[in-house]
């Protein structure tokens, strides 16, 4: 019976087809930009399923790199992600190792088109708790690309402005007269002062 019962299970899971999904969207922001975002492991501020890394600060990723990642909708939970593939200024791609019965393969993919910057993000579930998974995560993956375009729009936007804020004040600064014609205009009054000083000595 127990064995019935193990090839029924292994053969209902075997026919589990991959559940694979892929989000575009349309960004202002440039493909530079966005990569930057994208390769930033450290700060996941902007991503509807992490909350942190353990990734340092300028750390680009290369295939082989694996850190770990604190999940948003269960933050008891740390997952291990490993970096499969690298296409600077293109594309990443990740496996997230989470719990048994599953695999994630996720993939980021950023391009330039006639319209704007293409950002896409897609996912692979595999194994027989996949259904389960992507129930639970699929209303936050279909987020991911259209926040992270939103994070990398609005970086840009503080970075333009903090730089026209930089050249109105260097535009506001009080104009220094020239060194020379100022040191010469002292040495005339003080030889101004010393000529009025001697007229009134000698009467």
């Amino acid at each position: 019976m127990l064995d019935i019962w193990s090839r029924f299970v292994h053969h209902n899971v075997c026919r589990l087809r991959p559940l694979v999904e892929t989000y575009e969207v349309l960004s202002s922001a440039s493909v530079d930009d966005l990569w930057r975002k994208v390769v930033d492991l450290a700060d996941v501020s902007w991503h509807p399923l992490f909350t942190r890394t353990n990734v340092p600060y300028g750390l680009i990723p290369k295939p082989g790199l694996i850190y770990q990642a604190v999940s948003r909708l269960f933050p008891i939970m740390s997952m291990h992600i490993f970096v499969e593939h690298v296409e600077p200024g293109e594309l990443l791609s990740v496996r997230i190792l989470a719990i048994p019965g599953v695999e994630e393969r996720v993939t980021y993919r950023v391009e330039s088109t006639l319209c704007g910057t293409q950002v896409s993000y897609s996912v692979t579930l595999k194994g027989w708790l996949s259904p389960l998974i992507w129930s639970i995560i699929r209303p936050y993956a279909a987020r991911v690309a259209s926040e992270l375009a939103h994070a990398a729009e609005q970086e840009r936007l503080l970075l333009d402005r903090s730089i026209r804020e930089g050249r109105s004040d260097r535009t506001q600064l009080p104009r220094i007269p020239n060194p020379d014609l100022l040191g010469f205009s002292l040495f005339v009054i003080c030889l101004g002062h010393r000529f009025v000083e001697s007229q009134l000595v000698g009467n």
